[in-house]
């Protein structure tokens, strides 16, 4: 399994409901070096949801999210992890993150009202990024 890493040193002050991406951050961080890689995503989102509760935040998992077009409901997807009812959790368990995992935790972002995106990724090496889309830029989609 390697090292045990946790790279949150450092980081500025002065994001968007950073107490709470930090918390979660730390909860991925615990479930990796216990699990590793190498499990189903459901996997990972039952762990997280156990470590994040240790963190005292609430998570709900697969919270249907329902998507518009010209105010019509054209679908809906299923958030992995909601916390705190202000930041989506998209989990993957994949070699690496690309551009698409990216950008459907930004479509996630913009089909709510929600502004905080944490994607995680439980890969050979752990990381994760953090995206924020302001509710100021958002319209219906």
């Amino acid at each position: 399994m390697g090292s045990k890493s946790n790279p949150m040193k450092n980081q500025p002050d002065n994001f968007m409901h950073q107490e709470i991406t930090n918390k979660i951050i730390g909860a991925f961080f615990n479930v990796y070096n216990k699990l590793g890689y190498g499990f189903l995503e459901k996997v990972y989102q039952n762990a997280l949801l156990i470590e994040i509760s240790k963190f005292g935040l609430n998570a709900t998992a697969q919270m249907p999210i329902k998507v518009f077009y010209d105010s019509c409901e054209v679908g809906y997807y299923f958030a992995d992890l909601i916390v705190n009812d202000l930041v989506i959790v998209e989990i993957k368990a994949c070699e690496g993150l690309i551009a698409e995992h990216e950008a459907q935790l930004v479509n996630y972002l913009k089909a709510t009202d929600l502004e905080v995106g944490l994607l995680v990724n439980f890969g050979i090496k752990p990381t994760f990024k953090r995206k924020v889309f302001s509710n100021n830029f958002k319209t219906l989609i």
